[in-house]
């Protein structure tokens, strides 16, 4: 099989677009969690958290005919890839154009806006806001697409949409075609935006949280104290590329990419299933070919729901055992959906360069249900490792691992 390097990195986020600016807000102490007021005209909507995204803006950035077919959650895919392709020195390369290089993207869902001329013809029987593009903008690979669009790429495009895990299996699925000679090189990640539709969602299932006066204190993963989760959006993207191909064109390589697994629970929509979580980390472990005791630190899915937290907790301590440190960066970002996978990738990576990792936000008293682990809190830990296991759990039972290897 043929090595997956990672060449180049980009996103957006709600702390900010670049590691520096990140790690600064990690610093102070900040989180991204707002009191959503545009969102008092929704009674029936319990929670009014949110983690946007502020002072995003594309249109001086792009040209306006391509902007055309793009709602937000398309924008900030295309602006990640563009990061990470600009990261990696590929940005008008032959390469990009030559059918070898693909694009691996997901989100949960395309742009709710776009939605609207649609119901409003269902409704009405016309509509005015329904037009050439609204579809484009609604698809669940709106952002993939128009990432293939505007850099003309030839090369396989591979569309994921799994909600929590839509990122994740992008990257994975990228690092199997790579693997397998279907591409050279893969831009791989996802995007999500922030729209009340998506808390509305969770509210349904008594899932968000409604900490409303205090956003500063939520969500909480893995705490006691915990009520529910947060939504976030953003965008991340990884440029993989196999190895002897990266050396070649003298790319710097950030980290190896060496193990992913995917599988599903077969047994509930929403409630997760510890087993089969265990073993989806047991089967990355055995694509590395990798022991338990070889993996330095988790960067965990945790997004503040009880039994999400407690399950995901179970199983990774039965496959890890309880020495391993593991944070969740959500109280940080919220739950950025679709993105999450890619954002958690990226800043995984530039803390495992770094050697220092930041702990979850708002987590004060471990929740006595969660298994035994090295929960990282309060300060950042300074540890030097050589494997990195980042995972995500989604609706529908999908479980997903990757593990990265220090270079």
């Amino acid at each position: 099989m043929r090595r997956v390097v990672v060449t180049g990195m980009g996103g957006v986020t709600a702390l900010g677009n670049d590691w520096q600016s990140i790690r600064g807000q990690f610093a102070a102490g900040r989180t991204s969690v707002r009191r959503m007021e545009a969102w008092e005209r929704f009674p029936g909507v319990n929670t009014r958290l949110g983690a946007p995204v502020e002072g995003f803006s594309v249109e001086d950035r792009y040209p306006r005919k391509a902007l055309r077919t793009m709602g937000k959650v398309a924008k900030f895919g295309l602006f990640a890839a563009e990061r990470a392709l600009g990261d990696a020195g590929l940005i008008g390369e032959k390469i990009v154009t030559s059918g070898r290089l693909g694009v691996a993207f997901g989100s949960s869902f395309g742009s709710p806006d776009a939605v609207l001329g649609f119901f409003e013809l269902r409704n009405a029987g016309a509509s005015k806001n329904l037009n050439a593009t609204s579809y484009i903008r609604m698809m669940s690979h709106t952002a993939l697409v128009n990432i293939g669009l505007f850099f003309g790429i030839t090369g396989r495009l591979i569309p994921t949409s799994s909600a929590c895990t839509s990122a994740r299996q992008a990257i994975g699925f990228a690092y199997e075609a790579i693997r397998l000679n279907r591409a050279d090189v893969m831009v791989a990640g996802g995007a999500e935006e922030l729209d009340i539709t998506d808390a509305a969602v969770f509210d349904t299932l008594f899932a968000t949280s409604t900490r409303n006066d205090r956003p500063e204190t939520s969500p909480r993963p893995f705490d006691r104290d915990r009520d529910g989760l947060v939504i976030g959006e953003g965008a991340a993207a990884l440029v993989l590329e196999e190895r002897e191909h990266a050396c070649a064109r003298g790319a710097h390589i950030l980290a190896e990419l060496v193990g992913f697994a995917t599988n599903s629970d077969g047994n509930h929509v929403t409630q997760p299933r510890a087993e089969t979580m265990q073993l989806a980390l047991q089967l990355a472990l055995d694509d590395a070919e990798l022991p338990p005791e070889a993996i330095g630190f988790v960067n965990g899915h945790g997004t503040a729901t009880e039994w999400g937290d407690i399950a995901e907790s179970v199983a990774t301590a039965a496959v890890l055992g309880p020495r391993v440190p593991i944070h969740s960066l959500k109280g940080h970002f919220g739950h950025s959906l679709g993105a999450c996978g890619a954002i958690e990738a990226w800043l995984g990576i530039e803390m495992m360069r770094e050697g220092l990792f930041w702990p979850t936000a708002n987590l004060e008293q471990i929740d006595e249900r969660c298994a035994a682990l090295d929960y990282v809190t309060g300060t950042a830990r300074a540890l030097q490792i050589d494997f990195l296991m980042s995972n995500n759990f989604a609706f529908g039972g999908i479980n997903t691992s990757l593990i990265f290897r220090r270079i």
